[in-house]
């Protein structure tokens, strides 16, 4: 199965995926990560990329699909997109790559968001996520899983968060449009945080999921 994650930031899109591909034996591709691992092994599409972005300027939608479409190529089984399409030209983009079974729609207020994200701490080392109340680590500002250095990105900052929700709205909710009307889009009331109790959430997104899988 081949799924979309689409929410504004701090929807929980990346949390949710991780738990979802250990359910399900699914591959998380995040594009972010792409460009990341392109970058670093200084790759031609690396290279370029980095150019461009110390530049001030956004990486083509044209770069980041041939970066996702060799990934597809390598991975055998179902996977989960984060990250990308992030507008209607890289939707219909990524219909020239491969199917799409389902779009989870991630629906969270603007009060959640400034909780969840005011509170992030990212590792330095390999980007592991955490947060002060809902997934603290174990030792306070250190990496449970590399022991490398927590801190809170610049992009967290309140007017920055409220900044990165205003241009969600203007250029990635016209998707909720788009894959409506494909009748592939599902949403789920993602303001409940992942270690609530109920886990109303995930079980949400287990119905999608298992639904798709009964009918494969």
């Amino acid at each position: 199965m081949k799924i979309i994650m689409l929410g504004a930031p701090g929807a929980g899109k990346g949390t949710y995926a991780k738990k979802l591909k250990e359910i399900y034996g699914l591959s998380h591709i995040s594009t972010g990560d792409l460009l990341r691992d392109a970058i670093s092994k200084e790759t031609n599409e690396g290279l370029e990329a980095k150019k461009l972005i110390e530049q001030g300027e956004l990486v083509p939608d044209e770069m980041i699909a041939e970066l996702l479409k060799e990934k597809i190529k390598e991975i055998e089984g179902g996977i989960i997109l984060d990250g990308f399409p992030r507008t209607i030209k890289q939707a219909e983009i990524l219909n020239g790559i491969t199917n799409i079974h389902s779009v989870l729609k991630f629906d969270v207020t603007e009060e959640t968001v400034l909780r969840r994200l005011g509170g992030r701490l990212t590792c330095k080392n390999c980007g592991e996520i955490f947060h002060k109340t809902n997934i603290p680590p174990k030792e306070e500002g250190i990496c449970d899983k590399c022991q490398g250095e927590l801190f809170i990105r610049e992009d967290d900052t309140k007017e920055t968060i409220l900044n990165r929700l205003k241009t969600y709205r203007e250029q990635t909710a016209p998707l909720e449009d788009y894959y409506n009307n494909l009748e592939i889009l599902k949403a789920i009331d993602s303001n409940l945080d992942i270690n609530d109790p109920e886990i109303q959430t995930m079980n949400e997104c287990q119905k999608v999921l298992d639904e798709i899988k009964n009918n494969m």
